[in-house]
C-alpha cells in the first residue's frame, strides 16, 4: 500500500531503472539497523558483558527510531533526499570503521556505545530520506512493483548481519583466539562494503526533479504542517486505546527478542544452549530470518483475501503462543542444532505472521488528512514499545534465570491479547478490492 500521494517523478530527470538502486539502497538501510539493534547485543555478550548490561545499553539504541519523526521535517528541508542517502551511508561506514578501531581498546564499552549511537542516528536519518526518495524517484506503478524488492533487500541485510557477520566473527575468533580482534576484523570488512555502497550511490542514484530542499510540493506542505499533524494525531478517537495497542501488542515479544540470541549463546551451566557464533548464525540469523520472511508474506497474503478483522485474532495468537518454544528450549536444553533451529523457526514464523497485523493496523490508525505524518508517529511508538521492555529483560533473566524468564514472557503476552480485544477495526480493512 502506498502511504501518500506525490506527483509523478520527472522520468527524464530520473531515467535509471529502479533495479540499479532500489535493492542496494534498502540493503544499505537494513544493514546498520540490524547491526545496531541486534548484532550489538551479540557483540557485547561475546566481549564478556552480562545480559543485564548488554540488553540495557543496546535497548537505548532504539531511541533515534522513536524520535525520528521529530526531525524528519528538518532533514527534508536542509538538503536533498539524495544527498542524505549517500551522506548517511558514508557516515554509517565510518561508524563501522570506528567500531573496528575501538573494540580492542581499554575503554571499548564507552567508545563503541558512542559510535553505535551515532550509527543509530545516521541510520534513522537514512530511513527518512530513503523512503521519501523512493516515492519521488518512482512512478506509482514502480512504487507498488518494487515494494516487495524493498522488503527482500532489507531482509537480506538481516541475513548478512545476523548470519554472515556473526558467523565470520566466530570463525575469526577460532583463528585469533579472542573475540575483540575477531569483531574488529568483521566490522572493518563491513565498513569496506558499506563505504563501497555509499560511493556507488553517490554516482548511481537518479536525480528526480522534485528532490529539492525546501520545496513547495505536497510532501513539503505536509512537512510544514507537521506540528498540526502531531497535535491531530493525539486527538484521534480512542487514542489511549490505540497507543496501548502500539506499546503493548509486542510486550512479551519485545523482551524475548532481546534475550533470544543471548540465551542461545550463553553457557549451558548458566541455563543457555551454548551455541557458538556459527551455530547461532544458522539457527537464528538464517533459519529464523527465512521463517520470519515467510511468516510476513503469509500474513500479507491472507489479509488481502479476508481482511484484517477476520485474521486479527489468529495473528495475535501466532505472535504470542510460539514464545512457548523457548520455555521448552530452556528446560530441555537440547543439543541438536536442527531441533534448536526448528524451534526458533516456529517462533519467528509466528512472529512474522502476527507482526503483519501490527504493521497493517498502523496504516489503519494513520488514515486521514495527515496519513504520512501519522504513520511516522506510529513507527516512533512502535520503536518505543521495543525499547522500554528490552531495557529490563536482561536484568530480569539474570535475576530469575532463563526457565522462569521465558515463563514470564508468556505471561507478558496477556496485555497484547487485552489490547487486541479493545481496538476498533472496520471489517473491510485490508481486503483486496480488485
Amino acid at each position: 500500500m502506498i502511504l501518500n500521494h506525490n506527483p509523478m517523478p520527472d522520468r527524464k530527470a530520473s531515467s535509471r531503472t529502479p533495479w540499479t538502486w532500489v535493492p542496494t539502497v534498502y540493503f544499505a538501510q537494513g544493514l546498520p539497523y540490524v547491526i545496531v539493534t541486534v548484532v550489538s547485543a551479540i557483540l557485547y555478550k561475546n566481549l564478556g558483558l552480562s545480559n543485564t548490561q548488554a540488553t540495557f545499553y543496546t535497548s537505548w539504541l532504539y531511541l533515534p527510531w522513536v524520535i525520528k519523526p521529530l526531525w524528519s521535517p528538518l532533514v527534508e528541508k536542509l538538503r536533498t533526499r539524495r544527498w542524505w542517502i549517500w551522506a548517511m551511508q558514508f557516515f554509517g561506514g565510518a561508524g563501522m570503521a570506528g567500531l573496528a578501531l575501538t573494540i580492542p581498546t581499554t575503554h571499548f564499552l564507552q567508545l563503541t556505545l558512542a559510535l553505535f549511537w551515532l550509527m543509530a542516528f545516521s541510520s534513522a536519518t537514512h530511513d527518512i530520506a530513503a523512503d521519501g526518495f523512493y516515492i519521488l524517484a518512482n512512478t506509482e506503478h514502480d512504487q507498488a512493483f518494487f515494494s516487495g524488492v524493498r522488503n527482500v533487500s532489507f531482509n537480506l541485510a538481516k541475513i548478512t548481519a545476523q548470519g554472515l557477520m556473526v558467523a565470520l566473527a566466530g570463525l575469526l575468533k577460532e583463528q585469533t583466539g579472542e573475540f575483540a580482534s575477531a569483531w574488529a576484523i568483521t566490522l572493518a570488512l563491513a565498513a569496506g562494503v558499506f563505504l563501497s555502497l555509499a560511493t556507488y550511490h553517490r554516482f548511481i542514484l537518479p536525480r528526480p526533479a522534485g528532490d529539492i530542499p525546501g520545496g513547495t510540493g505536497p510532501a513539503d506542505r505536509l512537512l510544514d504542517n507537521f506540528p498540526d499533524a502531531f497535535v491531530d494525531f493525539f486527538r484521534k478517537p480512542g487514542i489511549v486505546t490505540l497507543l496501548c495497542f502500539l506499546l503493548l501488542y509486542r510486550f512479551g515479544e519485545a523482551q524475548l527478542v532481546k534475550m533470544a540470541t543471548l540465551f542461545l549463546i550463553d553457557a549451558r551451566n548458566k541455563g543457555g544452549l551454548g551455541l557458538d557464533n556459527q551455530q547461532l548464525s544458522l539457527a537464528y540469523g538464517t533459519a529464523g530470518v527465512i521463517a520470519l520472511i515467510c511468516g510476513g508474506l503469509a500474513g500479507g497474503f491472507v489479509v488481502s483475501r479476508r481482511g484484517l478483522k477476520f485474521w486479527l485474532w489468529p495473528m495475535a495468537l501466532a505472535i504470542h503462543l510460539p514464545d512457548a518454544v523457548f520455555v521448552w528450549l530452556a528446560n530441555a536444553q537440547p543439543r541438536n542444532l536442527f531441533a534448536i533451529s526448528a524451534a526458533v523457526a516456529v517462533e519467528q514464523f509466528g512472529y512474522g505472521f502476527g507482526f503483519a497485523a501490527y504493521m497493517l493496523y498502523m496504516i489503519y490508525i494513520a488514515r486521514g488528512k495527515h496519513q504520512t505524518a501519522h504513520y511516522a508517529i506510529c513507527t516512533g511508538f512502535m520503536a518505543l514499545g521495543m525499547m522500554l521492555p528490552g531495557m529490563w529483560s536482561g536484568w530480569l533473566a539474570d535475576t530469575i534465570g532463563y526457565q522462569h524468564f521465558f515463563l514470564w514472557v508468556l505471561l507478558a503476552t496477556i496485555p497484547g491479547f487485552a489490547v487486541t480485544a479493545l481496538i476498533p477495526l472496520d471489517a473491510e480493512f485490508g481486503k483486496n478490492k480488485g
